[in-house]
């Protein structure tokens, strides 16, 4: 993309698109490393703060 094509901050959160993927890939990132690691993470299920261990974390594929 030229210096001429790139979007302006308010064209990008008006759309959306391109912040929705980066913190998908930030989230899929920080998954992946606390698995690395050996270290659960926290998450919010059914109304209650959970440990999830880190051989249950789920990380997605790399997509192409």
């Amino acid at each position: 993309m030229s210096v001429a094509e790139k979007k302006t901050i308010d064209e990008l959160f008006h759309e959306g698109k391109e912040i929705d993927m980066a913190l998908k890939k930030a989230v899929q990132q920080a998954l992946l490393q606390h698995k690395k690691a050996g270290n659960p993470v926290a998450a919010w299920r059914d109304g209650k703060v959970v440990l999830i261990e880190p051989e249950d974390i789920v990380v997605e594929e790399k997509q192409k």
